[in-house]
């Protein structure tokens, strides 16, 4: 029995679907915030009620009694934490809510966790930690000491609460650094989502930094394979690990993070190109300075990934967007 924390979101509700297909027994948790469209996240949530191998609970993660409940409740073995509250720029006009989902919460899963005995950890993390960083591609061996949003920040403490529990209780944790993920099903606050919605009613798309931006666009199914991949795999105690020269993606304790990227950087512009293409609209183009808590680049080094599960993506930038476009027409009817 796994727990789905943030199962109405996209990447939970994906990820949901996927483990209901592989016959595991999936008690999913949300809480339905109007962050984005909350219908969207109810036919996300409807689908998945029709499986009979679903449990549903709807509760704040900072709410311990509700999620010391459902612990106590059900026999679940693993914990696949996916809610948060999302958004780079949303940070920078409402810090608290990251403070009591993402750091609040968080906590109480840890601690559930803890006394619950759970197997296993996955929880999500961001390529939005790197912050500052120059060097590329971005690896998990690099420092990332120098956030440049609150949103970052509280995913850098949540790899380091994490570290906390696996050294403290030997609770197996492992951290997923999520790269730009697109697909059916998506957030509407993302730049693919709200470009598509932008072009087919002929309003103009707001393009930063004049589009000198690059991105490791990684489609859903290939984010998916990835944790699905790495349920069995529990990080184990490192023995060899030098602690006066430690390795910042692995630890002593068991504790892992990696990357789970695309490894193909694409600039903006070629990126819109590609949507222009699927769409068969040109887009009407504003170009704007850099936005706040953004950053110019990113760009996943997976080989850890690849070298651990065998994890290599495999679905291309054309055929991802061809896939979000062919279910956004659907969805919305256009």
């Amino acid at each position: 029995m796994i727990l789905v924390t943030g199962v109405a979101g996209f990447i939970g509700y994906h990820t949901a679907v996927r483990l209901l297909m592989d016959g595991y027994t999936v008690i999913g948790l949300d809480n339905m915030n109007d962050y984005y469209d909350v219908n969207l996240k109810r036919d996300r949530l409807e689908s998945l009620k029709t499986r009979d191998n679903f449990i549903y609970y709807e509760a704040d993660l900072h709410c311990r009694k509700k999620i010391n409940d459902i612990f106590q409740n059900h026999n679940i073995s693993k914990v696949i934490n996916l809610a948060a509250q999302a958004g780079v720029r949303y940070s920078l006009q409402n810090p608290h809510t990251y403070i009591e989902s993402n750091i609040v919460g968080y906590v109480n899963i840890l601690e559930a966790c803890r006394h619950h005995r759970i197997q296993h950890l996955i929880y999500a993390s961001s390529s939005s930690v790197y912050g500052l960083n120059r060097k590329m591609p971005f690896a998990v061996t690099d420092n990332v000491d120098h956030p440049i949003s609150l949103y970052a920040a509280t995913k850098k403490a949540n790899e380091l609460m994490a570290h906390t529990y696996s050294h403290l209780y030997g609770i197996p944790t492992t951290g997923l650094r999520f790269f730009t993920v697109y697909g059916p099903w998506g957030r509407p606050d993302m730049a693919y989502f709200s470009f598509t919605k932008a072009i087919l009613t002929g309003k103009p798309i707001q393009i930063f930094n004049h589009g000198n931006m690059r991105r490791d666009f990684t489609y859903i199914d290939d984010i998916v394979e990835g944790i699905i991949r790495l349920i069995p795999r529990l990080p184990k105690f490192n023995e060899t690990g030098d602690c006066l020269d430690p390795d910042a993606g692995t630890s002593y304790a068991p504790y892992k993070v990696y990357n789970i990227g695309n490894n193909r950087p694409v600039r903006l512009l070629e990126f819109i190109s590609i949507l222009e293409e699927k769409l068969g609209v040109e887009a009407k183009k504003e170009f704007l300075p850099m936005q706040p808590g953004d950053v110019e680049e990113t760009f996943a080094d997976i080989s850890e990934l690849m070298n651990d599960v065998g994890f290599k993506p495999t679905t291309s930038l054309e055929e991802g967007l061809a896939k979000f476009v062919e279910w956004y027409r659907d969805y919305y009817k256009v």
